[in-house]
């Protein structure tokens, strides 16, 4: 934690932070080769009314952008993942030009040039002539430390790296570079920018590759060094079972090895270990498979290379750790986001357990001498929150649900890593209450991971223990002393609103929206969903009859017009105000849900229930009803919160549940039969 606060000192998540500055009206982007017009596409997409002006010395690749951006956009349109006026909107007001003096207006500038340090700082020096004195000005590069870039400038202060991902407009993660001569209100505002602009920026230290290119150039530099053992496609498929393509197949797409090679070569700084594989200076293209494509791979050459990749990157993993190079849950966290890895490095070694990590690492020292390996206990790279965000404001602690990859999807750990926390902080004097939010801006929780549930279909004991399991943050939460107030920052689905609902208040943005969408895969909310509702909001019995029965979304105005949301703000500052004001108003005046029966008005079903224009299963939404009459006729709310689990457990065995989950897995709309 403490090498996590040296690198976050104002906030671990990004929009908690108060801006020093508005989002710019001008931007500008250097270099217009491979990553340069995704950079420029990401900004103007985030931003369609901001002026973009992509600088490159060389006319063809400027004419090579503009039609890659104007495809960007029209294949979004045939997708119907942008809207035709926001499409123009991002194609206009882009300059590409090659004279810099149009960057003069620009309030941020990004460099995206070919990685050369003495073209940077030229590029750096000509930008900081003409750019006014509080332009912030940022290098793209991956491997090469701040220092070297920006020490020759006027203001080194207003200066920092910014690593983005490729494909720049899609990938999540940028690195944000903390090094000495920057501000903090430069990185701060870069952390909360990005994030602003539907990234997941992560910072770092400013060493050599920093984080995530360290793990990915010595993943294929190694790998390079294991052709004296097996073919590329051979080791692509060993590496196939942690990540979703292979090193060589990767490099193909990139162009990589000529990148590696330099990287490699800059981390040799730090020993001789490091050298680049002499093969990469050799090969244009490897021969490898698509992934997932069969390949004959022996077992001796399987376990081999398997060792030596994992080797690599447990190797890397500790390093970065132990210098404090990077937080362990941004490590685990972009290594799936960015580099396509199943699982993170930390959560690979917590499966394999301490003795087989152990005999990895004695194996990869003995064949590699020289890299890094541990120097602290196995369970110390364990011991960190990998899906939540934990920052305190006025003595109220803010949970951020961190997993923007799934719209802040729920699954078993994170819901256990909140109710730690809860339990953490319940008796501390010092903290008044909670508040739990999403990252980002776009969702609080697009609901729960599909997870064990399909293996638990037909088997009605599994599937009502699972939900009781599910539902031990909510248990607890009801029996809380401090209040909990849910920060509701977009879609609040299925799970997550069970979560939501749970909380001693719900305070919403503007584009907030509540939904239930369960029956629309044949099943029914059963983690107290069926149940609460109608106990906390009485008045808004007849809209969760169609939230549960027909999947009908609920906004955030019309959930403050029943009483479901306390307060509704304009924007995420404005929520986390109001979520920390609630925690003060509730301060000893927490309302327990009401025991004894409810009454609730009759549910009327269409003959033919449909949630939008898709038809639902008859029987799912038959046992939906059941199972809420029931849960109303019920005395104890203990009792009343059995009934939904029995619910749960009841529909899980029908065919609709067979074909909603497996439609959702397949990626299908839903055909049910009855």
């Amino acid at each position: 934690m403490a090498d996590e606060k040296i690198l976050y000192r104002s906030a671990f998540n990004p929009l908690l932070i108060q801006p020093s500055r508005l989002l710019p009206d001008e931007v500008a982007v250097i270099g217009a080769g491979t990553i340069g017009p995704d950079i420029g596409y990401y900004l103007k997409s985030a931003m369609p009314g901001c002026k973009l002006i992509l600088v490159d010395i060389a006319e063809q690749p400027l004419k090579r952008a503009e039609q890659r951006i104007i495809g960007y956009t029209q294949k979004a349109v045939d997708k119907k993942k942008m809207k035709p006026d926001k499409a123009e909107a991002v194609r206009e007001n882009i300059v590409y030009t090659s004279n810099y003096e149009e960057i003069k207006n620009c309030k941020l500038v990004i460099e995206a040039a070919t990685e050369d340090i003495p073209l940077k700082q030229k590029i750096f020096d000509m930008v900081e002539h003409i750019v006014s004195e509080d332009t912030i000005i940022t290098s793209n590069t991956s491997s090469i430390p701040a220092d070297r870039l920006f020490l020759k400038m006027k203001k080194p202060e207003r200066t920092t790296i910014t690593h983005f991902f490729a494909p720049a407009w899609r990938s999540l993660p940028v690195e944000v570079i903390s090094w000495k001569q920057g501000s903090q209100e430069v990185l701060d505002y870069l952390f909360w920018f990005f994030a602003k602009t539907g990234k997941a920026p992560i910072i770092t230290a400013n060493a050599i590759c920093f984080v995530l290119d360290r793990i990915f150039d010595n993943w294929c530099n190694e790998s390079a060094y294991l052709l004296d053992q097996a073919t590329a496609s051979q080791i692509d498929k060993v590496a196939e079972e942690f990540v979703f393509a292979g090193p060589f197949f990767v490099l193909n797409l990139a162009n990589g090895n000529p990148i590696i090679i330099e990287t490699n070569t800059l981390q040799m700084e730090e020993g001789t270990h490091y050298q680049p594989a002499p093969i990469l200076r050799s090969v244009d293209r490897w021969l490898t498979h698509r992934p997932g494509s069969p390949v004959d791979v022996p077992e001796n050459i399987k376990n081999n290379v398997r060792d030596r990749l994992l080797g690599i990157l447990f190797s890397q993993s500790f390093d970065i750790i132990d210098r404090g190079i990077g937080a362990k849950d941004d490590l685990n966290f972009g290594c799936q986001v960015a580099l396509g890895f199943r699982k993170g490095p930390l959560d690979l070694m917590r499966d394999m357990g301490e003795e087989e990590v152990h005999r990895i690492m004695q194996k990869f020292q003995s064949e590699k001498p020289g890299f890094p390996m541990a120097n602290q206990s196995f369970s110390a790279y364990q011991n960190f929150n990998r899906f939540i965000l934990v920052d305190e404001m006025d003595g109220v602690k803010i949970i951020t649900i961190r997993r923007p990859q799934a719209m802040n999807a729920l699954n078993d750990e994170l819901t256990d890593e909140i109710l730690t926390v809860l339990k953490e902080f319940a008796e501390d004097a010092a903290i008044k209450g909670f508040v739990i939010t999403g990252y980002g801006t776009a969702a609080f929780s697009a609901g729960a991971d599909i997870g064990k549930f399909p293996s638990m279909l037909g088997d009605p004991e599994a599937s009502a223990q699972y939900a009781r399991d599910c539902a031990k943050v909510q248990v607890f939460m009801d029996q809380m002393d401090k209040p909990v107030v849910a920060a509701v920052n977009g879609l609040a689905l299925g799970g997550g609103l069970e979560i939501a609902i749970r909380c001693h208040s719900i305070v919403a943005t503007q584009n907030a929206s509540l939904q239930f969408p369960e029956i629309t895969l044949g099943i029914l909310p059963g983690i107290g969903g069926c149940v609460v509702p109608y106990r906390k909001w009485p008045q808004g019995a007849n809209l969760f009859h169609e939230m549960i029965c027909l999947g009908k979304p609920l906004r955030a105005k019309e959930a403050a017009e029943v009483g479901i949301v306390a307060k509704i703000a304009e924007d995420f500052p404005g929520l986390i105000a109001a979520a920390i004001e609630e925690v003060n108003d509730l301060q000893g005046k927490i309302s327990r849900m009401p025991e004894g029966k409810i009454d609730i008005p009759e549910i009327s079903i269409p003959d033919e229930p449909k949630a939008g224009n898709q038809l639902l299963s008859k029987e799912a939404v038959s046992i939906a009803v059941k199972t809420i009459k029931e849960g109303a006729n019920t005395k104890k709310l203990n009792d009343a919160l059995e009934v939904g689990y029995k619910g749960f457990a009841e529909i899980a065995c029908t065919d609709a549940a067979k074909e909603g989950i497996s439609a959702f897995l397949e990626r299908r709309r839903p055909e049910f039969k009855k």
